[in-house]
């Protein structure tokens, strides 16, 4: 596995669930992806956080979040202390679905339009959305 896709892998993993272990932080998140207001996170408003957290990561603006570029987002995480992994598989399993088009890197497109598992999950209803009574069922997990 490319080490600057696992570091990358490492930083969305980390980074995801940081927000789901503080209360308060969740619903100051929760409200500003909700866009539409409709009290629930549509797929596409998570698309739309996640390529905005790339940028955010993307230091020199090249499109792909490089391996320096991880470990710095990476160290930020792990010493403010919100490192939690929270998946069913492995970082490398996360990486090679992400990078859609299998070349070892993960680009702005395809690190926006993946959505972790224990999202999929979380929709119990499967309308590719996310009501809060079940993000509260996936805080409790």
């Amino acid at each position: 596995m490319n080490s600057k896709l696992l570091a990358c892998v490492m930083v969305v993993l980390a980074t995801g669930s940081a927000c789901a272990a503080d209360g308060q932080k969740a619903r100051r998140v929760f409200r500003q992806m909700d866009q539409n207001g409709d009290r629930a996170l549509q797929f596409t408003e998570i698309q739309a956080a996640r390529a905005a957290l790339f940028d955010r990561l993307d230091a020199n603006r090249n499109g792909v979040v490089n391996n320096s570029e991880a470990q710095a987002a990476f160290q930020r995480v792990r010493e403010g202390g919100r490192l939690q992994m929270a998946t069913a598989e492995g970082p490398e399993t996360q990486a090679r679905r992400m990078d859609a088009n299998g070349d070892g890197r993960i680009t702005r497109a395809e690190f926006a339009q993946f959505i972790p598992d224990r999202l999929l999950r979380a929709d119990s209803n499967g309308d590719r959305a996310l009501s809060p009574s079940e993000l509260r069922a996936l805080r409790q997990r």
